[in-house]
């Protein structure tokens, strides 16, 4: 293991021989931008904190068959839903002190009396 800017870094061989991955396939994820890599002295190292979101790309290839470019487009999609999940959630909680709010006055919508 190496530590450069205080982030822990996996020797992306080691990594391979574990998970019987070819080097090549995390050389075309990072050609893709989909991981972080980083070469030292020639060896190539990998983030330990992009490990989970390595190992679920490594299985949705050997395990799936989907190839980089499908991987590519499947991250994307799910980073944009991750995106929507979060805004809707946003929303509702808006919704919702928008509902809190309007519940506690005892004017009702036709009193405009004060207008």
């Amino acid at each position: 293991m190496l530590a450069m800017s205080s982030e822990e870094l996996i020797p992306a061989r080691e990594f391979c021989t574990f998970h019987h991955v070819e080097l090549s396939f995390i050389h075309s994820l990072h050609d893709s931008g989909l991981i972080g890599m980083t070469i030292h002295d020639g060896a190539v190292f990998l983030p330990a904190g992009e490990l989970p979101k390595l190992e679920k790309l490594v299985r949705w290839h050997y395990e799936l068959s989907i190839n980089t470019e499908g991987i590519e487009a499947l991250s994307h999609v799910l980073q944009r839903l991750e995106y929507i999940l979060q805004e809707n959630s946003n929303l509702r909680g808006r919704l919702r002190r928008y509902e809190d709010d309007s519940a506690g006055h005892s004017a009702g919508p036709a009193d405009f009396s004060d207008l």
